[in-house]
């Protein structure tokens, strides 16, 4: 589906962009969408998926071509992947290849050594290596500095203990980042290893059965005498809190990204439906009540569009805050929430049927407030940040 035609001029991209963007629809079209019905039944892709995103130059954009990558630090070309993805309709399908690329991929460009990269680079641009982050545990949620997955010392290697929970990719992945307690110190205690499928006491528990979202992979993950070697540390010992504080903006942009997408989406979905569905003997889109809430809705995503594309511009420069990073996730998100909600209402009964796009964006949206840090966490975050 090509870009929403109700959204506004936009400084952001270039014509080099605008052709990425073409290509990516028809790849979408050509190799998601047949696809889509049998991964969401599956709650799984297809592991040819990567393989054939990262052939087309959909995949690991930062990796440099020597090692198989696209060698492009232009943050936009992510974006593009993201909106397409999300105006296809079939955003939860590609959610597993867009964060192998754009949440994953920085912690290894920032803290491989060239040992690691040539051992893991190729594979993982190739996409015949999958990559999951595992940060989340079972009692830990957005309180990173309570991680309680442990990792000591023996002969040379590390022994991990412990469980991971709600990890995006965490059936397909080869490669799962995880950050793992390594001292006591809260902050100063954590470090990332990479733990690699195959390796003994490493187990994958359950596909997790989710309200939406449903052909992208959720596991719980296991760690019982889990011996990594010592060249798997990402990173310096004990900095692994200060690395993904340091990725967590990004991370959030690209949720502000796809919660700003989703609402447009859904916008332009109930546009189209509005002008054809009648009641009382006209179109609904002729009610003022209908005119009204898609007026407020039009101009609540072009205001938020023009705030995310700043933010975009800023990360694409090295400049983007914590705080700004919080004000897009948390904006973005609620807003994306609100939308939904009220193109919903504008389909009636037809807005909770699954076969119409607005009732999956329904169930897909809600988790938004949550994952990347909740609404929550984004205020303290912007609070902290005005000396409060």
């Amino acid at each position: 589906m090509a870009v929403a035609p109700t959204a506004p001029k936009r400084a952001l991209f270039v014509p080099e962009h605008d052709d990425y963007r073409e290509s990516f629809q028809k790849f979408i079209a050509a190799e998601v969408v047949p696809n889509y019905d049998e991964w969401e039944k599956a709650q799984l892709v297809d592991r040819e998926l990567f393989k054939k995103m990262a052939g087309h130059g959909f995949l690991a954009l930062e990796i440099p071509e020597s090692q198989g990558g696209q060698g492009v630090a232009d943050w936009r070309f992510n974006v593009v992947l993201m909106e397409e993805a999300t105006h296809s309709g079939c955003g939860d399908a590609i959610g597993g290849p867009l964060l192998h690329t754009d949440i994953c991929i920085p912690y290894l460009m920032a803290s491989c050594t060239d040992e690691q990269k040539d051992n893991w680079f190729p594979s993982v641009a190739s996409g015949e290596k999958i990559l999951a982050i595992a940060m989340t545990e079972p009692g830990t949620g957005s309180d990173l500095a309570g991680i309680k997955t442990r990792a000591r010392r023996d002969n040379g290697d590390y022994v991990i203990d412990g469980a991971k929970t709600f990890i995006t990719n965490g059936i397909n992945a080869d490669l799962v980042i995880t950050a793992v307690r390594t001292a006591p110190d809260k902050h100063r205690g954590l470090s990332l290893m990479i733990l690699e499928r195959g390796m003994p006491g490493f187990e994958r528990g359950r596909n997790l059965a989710k309200v939406g979202l449903h052909p992208q992979d959720t596991a719980e993950l296991s760690f019982s005498d889990d011996r990594v070697p010592a060249a798997n540390l990402l990173g310096e010992e004990n900095r692994g809190f200060f690395q993904l504080v340091a990725k967590l903006p990004q991370e959030r942009m690209s949720i502000a990204v796809g919660g700003v997408a989703e609402a447009r989406a859904a916008f332009e979905h109930t546009l189209r439906y509005v002008k054809e569905r009648k009641a009382f003997g006209t179109t609904i889109g002729s009610f003022q009540n209908t005119r009204f809430v898609l007026a407020e809705i039009a101009t609540e995503i072009d205001v938020t569009q023009a705030f995310i594309d700043r933010c975009v511009n800023d990360l694409n420069a090295g400049e983007l805050s914590a705080e700004d990073a919080a004000k897009a996730k948390w904006w973005a998100t609620e807003l994306q929430g609100r939308v939904i909600d009220r193109c919903v209402q504008l389909h009636g009964g037809y807005g909770y049927m699954l076969e119409y796009p607005v009732a999956r964006a329904f169930t897909d949206a809600r988790v938004t407030r949550i994952y990347g840090g909740s609404t929550e966490i984004m205020k303290q975050v912007i609070g902290k940040s005005l000396g409060l």
